[in-house]
């Protein structure tokens, strides 16, 4: 068995809205194998994308624990968190985020260069993972010259070009139609498990995540695994 990368532990989450406080996350346990997809489905409202954003340090759990190789994340200070971020984890969702300004090739490189890679070193890796995604021939295009599902192997190219650990994706295919859907989730699996990454991705599609190696299920702010 893949050994367990990240592994979350009794996660609640509520929210506070004048005098309402609505929980969300009710005791979450989870666990995220390396070299797997692994797919959270839900009702809408059900919490997925929360969780999700607690995976990503992009939000803190109220209590619980969240393990990284035996690193609790959810005591990393703001700083911390923000490198974990960049060395560990790549994002994509639903809507690509591209800088509207920059071409694809510069938005790709944009995560490495952050992260200190120097711009030759970046301009290089950026290329050849757009040519892994079928777009060496679009370097220079902006998010508005490409199609919708090429705007999102842009996004997938950003997200793997820094070999993170973990790949966090929330309904990556969404707004794709099927056939583009499809096409997207066969690319963005095969680059993953050529760099032997794990995958958590939110998913409204139930067919799609029949295709992963686990589902958990989110209900009433738990999980049924």
């Amino acid at each position: 068995m893949n050994e367990i990368i990240l592994k979350a532990t009794d996660i609640k989450k509520t929210f506070k809205e004048g005098n309402v406080i609505t929980s969300v996350l009710n005791g979450i346990n989870l666990d995220i194998y390396a070299d797997e997809v692994t797919a959270i489905i839900g009702k809408s409202g059900s919490g997925k994308s929360t969780l999700l954003h607690i995976l990503g340090t992009l939000s803190q759990a109220d209590s619980g624990s969240v393990m990284f190789k035996q690193k609790n994340i959810e005591q990393m200070n703001a700083f911390e968190r923000a490198l974990f971020r960049n060395k560990n984890l790549g994002f994509v969702y639903q809507f690509h985020h591209l800088l509207g300004d920059f071409s694809a090739l510069e938005n790709v490189m944009m995560p490495l260069m952050i992260g200190h890679t120097s711009s030759s070193a970046a301009e290089k890796i950026a290329k050849e993972y757009l040519e892994k995604v079928g777009l060496g021939d679009r370097l220079d295009y902006r998010p508005s010259e490409l199609s919708g599902g090429e705007r999102q192997r842009v996004a997938i190219a950003r997200a793997l070009c820094n070999k993170p650990d973990i790949i966090l994706a929330d309904e990556p295919t969404g707004n794709l139609d099927n056939q583009n859907a499809q096409a997207v989730f066969d690319l963005f699996t095969s680059l993953v498990k050529e760099q032997h990454a794990a995958v958590v991705m939110v998913t409204h599609d139930r067919a799609l995540a029949e295709r992963c190696n686990r589902i958990y299920e989110i209900t009433d702010g738990r999980i049924d695994a």
